[in-house]
Formats: C-alpha cells, structure tokens, sequence
C-alpha cells in the first residue's frame, strides 16, 4: 500500500474475522449494552441480531440473502494488527456474538468448528519467526480492563460484569446475545451452526483502510459529519419529482422533509418503513423484499397514484410515517397514549415491529376500537412469542388481517378480532400452556420474563381493586423499583436450603416460573437469601396482592364477598415451600396467564 492509498474492501465477517484488530486507547467505550434507569439494556444489541435473524429467516436449502451492516474505518499498526478507528460498536457485538455461540455449543456438549474457533483467536508470525497467540479483537482503552480477553477464553458466565460502565456494557451485551441464543435458536446445536454459518458468510461489512492514523480519523469525520444518508428513499423522492409539476416542488420537497424526519425520529429504516407501509395499504404479501419494493412503484402506479398525483402520494406516506413514529413511542396516530403498545414494546424490545402493519391499516377505526386493537395485539404478541411462534409466521398473519382491516368497519370490529386474534390465541392456547409449565429463567429474554410477572401481578390487583392511574400502568409492576425475587433463594442461606429439602441447591428447580414473585426492591432487600418460613412474614408488607397472599390468604382479605375477597379466593397460596410447591404454583400461574391474555379454549371459539 503507498502512502497515499485508501482499500474499500466488501468483506464477509469470515473475512474481517481472519484478520486482527484493536480498539485504541483514545476511542471512547462500549456503549451498545447501555442499561436504563429500569435496568434494561442492550437494545442496540438485540437490533443488530434481530435485524440479521430476519435476513437469515429468508434463506433457503440453495440460497440465502445477504445483509451489510455497515462501514469500519482502520489503520494497519506496525505489528499488523489493524487499528479501529470506527465502527468499534458492531466489531465488538459480532466478536461477542462468536464468543456467545462458541458457548452455547460447548455447554450443549458439541464439538465446535475450527472456523469458529479462529474467528475468535489464531496466531501470527513475526519478522522473526515468531508465532504469536492472539485474539481477533483487543479494547486497549482503560475502561474495558481486559474483560474481552475474558468472554474469548470462554469465561463469559463468571466475567467481570461491574467494574466500569463498559464492563457493564459488554457483559448485558453478552446476556442479550445468550437470550437470543436461547430464545430465538432455542438452544438447538443445528440451529446455532447454521445460524453462525450465515453469520459469517452472508453478513457484509465495508472495511476501510487509510495509511495513517490522521487518515482514518478524517474519514471517520467525513463519514459522521454527513449525517445519516437517504439513500433509501432516494428512487422513490426521484420517482415523485420526476413526475410533479414545477409548481409542486416547493410544496413537495417541505413534505418529504417531514417524512423523512418522521422516519428516522422514529429510528427506522427507511426501506423497512416503505415495506411496512405497502404491506398495510395495499395487497401486497409478507413475501415482498426490501430490495425489490423500487420495481413494485414502478409496477402498481395505477394503485399509488405516485406519478399522476405525487404530492397527494407524499401527503398520504407523511401521514403514515407520523403515525408510525407515535407508534413507536406507545401512542395511537392521534397522539394519545395506548398501554396496549407501550405494553407491546415493554414485552417484545424495539426489534419488533411488525404489529405496526396492522396498526397502520387500523387508522380508520374509533378511538374505543383502535385501543381494542392495541390490546389484542399485545395480547396475541405474547402468546406467539412464548409458544415459538417464527416472526416469518407471526408477520404472515398480521399481514393477513391488515389486509381484511382495511375494510373492515366500527360495527363488524368485533367479528374481525374473534376470528384473526381470539382465535389465534385459542389455536396456541394448549402449547401456550405447556410452554409456561415448563419455563425456566433463561428460556426467554430476561425483560420478557419481568413483563410476564408484572402482568400476573398487574391482573390480580385489578380484579381485586379495579382500575387506577397506577395499576393500569404496567410500568409501575415492571419498572426497575422491582425484583424478581426466587423464593427458593438461588445460592441461598443453609437454613433456606435444609428447610427446602430435596433440590434445594438444584438450579432446574431454583430457576423455575413457580418458584419466582415480582417484589419490592426494598422488601426483597430485607428478606435476603433467608428461609422461607422467614420470608413469609415479610411477603405481607408488598403492596402487590400477588405477593402479599404468598403464603396466606388473610393477607389479603378485606370485608366479605367484596371484590378484593373473591379475588383472594382464586389465588392458590403455599404456607410450606418444597419441590412439590413449586410444581404446583407453576400450574397456578400457568392457569392464571390463560385468564390474563385470554387463550379461550379452541373448540369453544370455533363454535362461535
């Protein structure tokens, strides 16, 4: 390389990881595993996967698209290790994605591919013969301390995860990746390896390399300073100006700057929001790509009026991409808030977003109807993420009913929601179930297990209290003021663990839905790792009824045959804490959760 040359290279992540790489010193932290004041973390992460998994959904048995995920900038150190100058964020979380899968195959008991292995570390030779053991990627700067060294080596469970905000970062990082590991591949060995096989083979990443480090760090200000590009709406915007008339342009050109502005204040893709948008307007199928939605305009103008009327085209895809954007935030296209899709967002992360098809093909219903709408979706959402139901599948049926939503009016609502939600949920009512038998900590994302428990929490005390400002919000039960408490303490006091009695240090029986309550952080600071015959003297100061009638329904009770009573009434309570009890409050909370997201029985809906 002269001194005055730059290589673009498009490469594999095969190819970026057959080289190594180190994070300088000067570069700020790892930041993607940030966790916010609720104690969630790693939304960046779980983009990046997801976005990736729903590439890797579309491959078949001959082929498999590809998918860029975008723009490093290097310099090569004087000892062949390249110097990452930019794109620190998404090297790092693949690294760490390598590492993860290397894990869970080695827990599984597989043998692992040598590919994998080197793609992690490998070794070089000096000048002078020398090899040299090294790992792909090296944080020089203060504030990782090391720990990447930690999760290479396969020391992921027992690393470091407190020390500095980075360390911090990283370690939610590597949970999040584990999650989906767990969640999304289901722990399955074929579906690990065919996972990282596309991982590596079919994601791209454009790596630039500058002579010098004064180099690289122009290009990475050039690349900053230039915003995020419209690149992605560029043939469509062309598409419109070619056909308006002069006297248009002004207006059109202050639309699309509202429309773009609306997509990306909503962090959205541009290409994902366009798909999403024809999916819920017109008849267009779940198969349609990103890539070809350009040949679709140019094929259905008939349908969009975008060369004969463009600026009413761009009124119509600004009023979308508005209602959009209050979607993501929890709000109905009006503006209101709807708890159904904070509730959404709380139980399914910022990756999923296929439910907002549906809800832009709802626009038209009344407010009552649009909130029924909301509350369906979430319901329905959780019950096809907790019994496995594929995010290819679950969109096919969500574009399915947008499709009939269109036409569909205030006064046959009703019938719509019976057949494409009340039913759907009735189909997976019994695997639903057996899913929720069998759950342990670490089948599902861990935010996903805090909303399943806030919501068992949340519909008790409705049912016993009613409604109020702060029980219909979900947050005030999955907010980060509470724990998830194991009432069989996980690495519990001696006394807990002789009480207990047979399994009492056995994790498959610590880690269980039953054996797990939503608490108080202040209360559960107070009962520590104690036994359970101390516990339930301290359950009772929990505002949550759930709780509270842990081990006793005179905690709870108030007056006779009032609501709170008969509300206690239903509750299944445990004064004495062994295995069996936790078998049997699992099959409680399992009945409870079909009340709770309403998984009718199927030969029942059917016959309606």
């Amino acid at each position: 390389m002269t001194e005055q040359s730059i290589i673009s290279d498009d490469m594999t992540l095969k190819r970026l990881f057959q080289d190594f790489y180190r994070v300088p010193d000067y570069q700020r932290e790892y930041v993607w595993g940030e966790t916010n004041p609720k104690g969630e973390g790693g939304e960046e992460v779980d983009q990046f996967l997801m976005d990736i998994y729903s590439e890797y959904e579309n491959a078949t048995k001959d082929a498999a698209p590809e998918y860029f995920i975008g723009t490093i900038v290097v310099c090569m150190g004087k000892d062949d290790v390249f110097e990452l100058v930019d794109g620190q964020q998404r090297t790092t979380t693949a690294y760490l994605t390598l590492c993860a899968l290397r894990d869970a195959l080695v827990e599984l008991g597989q043998s692992l591919p040598e590919e994998l292995k080197g793609q992690i570390a490998s070794s070089t030779v000096d000048w002078q013969g020398e090899s040299i053991a090294r790992y792909r990627l090296e944080l020089q700067y203060e504030d990782s301390g090391g720990v990447l060294v930690q999760y290479a080596e396969g020391n992921g469970a027992t690393a470091d995860r407190q020390s500095t905000r980075s360390i911090r970062n990283i370690g939610n990082a590597y949970r999040v990746i584990r999650e989906f590991i767990t969640s999304t591949l289901k722990n399955d060995p074929i579906n690990i390896r065919r996972f990282h096989g596309y991982l590596t083979n079919k994601v791209k990443i454009i790596r630039i390399q500058t002579p010098t480090i004064a180099k690289a760090l122009k290009i990475f200000e050039t690349i900053n300073d230039r915003g995020v590009g419209l690149d992605a709406m560029d043939l469509l915007k062309n598409l419109l100006f070619m056909n308006a008339k002069e006297a248009e342009y002004s207006k059109l050109k202050d639309v699309w700057k509202q429309l773009t502005g609306e997509i990306y204040a909503a962090n959205e893709k541009p290409l994902r929001f366009l798909r999403y948008y024809l999916m819920a307007t017109f008849d267009v199928d779940s198969t349609q790509r990103e890539e070809l939605i350009y040949d679709w305009f140019q094929k259905n103008e008939n349908l969009t009026k975008h060369a004969s009327e463009p600026l009413t085209f761009a009124h119509r895809l600004l009023e979308a991409a508005r209602a959009y954007r209050r979607f993501t935030t929890g709000m109905n296209a009006s503006g209101g808030i709807e708890r159904g899709l904070v509730n959404t967002r709380t139980l399914g992360g910022k990756s999923i977003k296929q439910h907002f098809i549906i809800l832009m093909a709802g626009r038209h219903l009344s407010p009552t109807n649009f909130t029924t709408l909301c509350d369906e979706v979430e319901k329905t959402m959780f019950v096809w993420l907790m019994s496995g139901t594929a995010g290819k599948e679950y969109e096919r049926r969500i574009v399915d009913a947008a499709h009939e939503l269109r036409a569909v009016t205030d006064e046959n609502f009703d019938d719509f929601i019976q057949r494409h939600f009340k039913k759907e949920r009735a189909g997976l009512a019994i695997l639903f179930r057996q899913r929720l038998l069998s759950l342990r900590v670490g089948d599902t994302r861990q935010f996903r297990l805090r909303y399943l428990l806030a919501k068992l929490t949340q519909y008790v005390d409705l049912q016993a209290y009613g409604p109020s400002q702060g029980r219909d919000n979900l947050d005030d039960y999955f907010s980060g003021g509470n724990d998830i408490e194991h009432i069989l303490p996980d690495h519990g006091d001696p006394d807990a663990i002789t009480e207990f009695g047979e399994g009492g240090t056995d994790q498959l029986i610590i880690q269980r839905l039953g054996n797990l309550l939503l608490i108080e952080k202040s209360i559960n600071r107070a009962i520590q790792n104690g036994k359970y015959s101390d516990k339930i003297k301290i359950y009772p100061q929990s505002k949550y009824l759930l709780t509270r009638c842990q081990a006793d329904k005179a905690s709870g009770q108030v007056g006779v045959a009032d609501k709170i009573t008969k509300a206690v009434d239903g509750l299944d309570v445990f004064p004495v804490w062994n295995r069996d009890a936790i078998e049997k409050r699992q099959a409680f909370l399992a009945r409870l959760a079909s009340r709770v997201w309403d998984t009718a029985d199927e030969q029942a809906v059917a016959q309606t």
